[in-house]
């Protein structure tokens, strides 16, 4: 039958290979496949408009979606503990000392030492800024020992809209690139302390590494390579052995030893990831 899925994907053949479809298609059909070339049309179009004295162009290369509307706060803002503000006054204070009492909530502002996670963790209450988790230990912690997956997920929704949106290779118009520097070094060592990647990170490798072009924030990108989660799925080939090649054979003598020892240490977590899955299955 003629199904729309079905029709978008004749239509891509006959736009390719029209001796291969004769029958005749309806000539608005939705679209299931966008176009690999959207980066580069974009980055070639603020090029030409640059060059001509033209607006820059204000749409993102991130794999042809748009660029968020500017943002009022920076992202590195969102790395702080947000203070409370009910506690601006004494009378506020007191208000604020009811609401806790009542919750049995722990504000996390108030988190300073390991012994107060411990005594509190079953009242911890997450902050709204996500982002301040990176940059606390203690969160780190809390995070890494709880069960509730709305926790994972909102940090990870975070971090996947943040790198999307400050890539500076992937965002034609984005030239802060020491921000977005500091921003993966900041991941990188919330994945240390964790000793395990971040899926949203994972999937920002994926994406972005095509367009790569092996000198912009290499040293953090590679750091990242080197924490992507032990996986199976043959995929990996294509989305991350397959863009680091092209640049391998291309590249100088130092981004070629650069690679190997980010993909050594991306084995070796794997191995240590596998023995502890391994040595807590032996033990159950």
């Amino acid at each position: 039958g003629m199904q729309p899925h079905l029709q978008a994907l004749l239509s891509l053949y006959k736009l390719f290979c029209p001796q291969l479809v004769t029958i005749t298609l309806p000539a608005r059909t939705k679209i299931f496949f966008k176009s690999s070339d959207g980066p580069w049309k974009a980055a070639m179009n603020a090029v030409r408009q640059r060059n001509q004295g033209g607006f820059p162009l204000t749409q993102a290369a991130f794999l042809g979606t748009a660029q968020p509307q500017s943002r009022k706060k920076k992202w590195n803002t969102q790395l702080v503990l947000p203070a409370s503000s009910a506690r601006t006054s004494e009378e506020g204070m007191g208000k604020y000392c009811e609401l806790f009492h009542a919750d049995e909530t722990f504000p996390v502002e108030q988190l300073q030492t390991f012994p107060q996670l411990l005594e509190n963790i079953h009242r911890l209450e997450f902050p709204s800024q996500m982002g301040s988790v990176l940059t606390n230990p203690l969160l780190l912690h809390y995070m890494n020992c709880t069960s509730d997956e709305s926790i994972h997920l909102r940090l990870y929704y975070w971090m996947g809209q943040m790198l999307q949106e400050e890539c500076s290779w992937c965002v034609v118009d984005n030239t802060s690139e020491t921000e977005f520097r500091s921003f993966l070094e900041t991941i990188y060592k919330g994945e240390c302390f964790l000793q395990e990647g971040f899926p949203a990170c994972e999937e920002f490798l994926y994406k972005s590494l095509p367009l790569w072009d092996g000198s912009s924030c290499q040293s953090e990108v590679l750091k990242l390579v080197s924490w992507i989660p032990l996986s199976s799925s043959p995929e990996i080939r294509s989305y991350l052995y397959d863009p680091l090649a092209q640049l391998f054979f291309t590249s100088s003598l130092y981004f070629k030893c650069s690679v190997l020892e980010s993909l050594k240490e991306l084995l070796e977590n794997w191995l240590n990831c596998n023995v502890i899955q391994m040595d807590s299955e032996f033990h159950s």
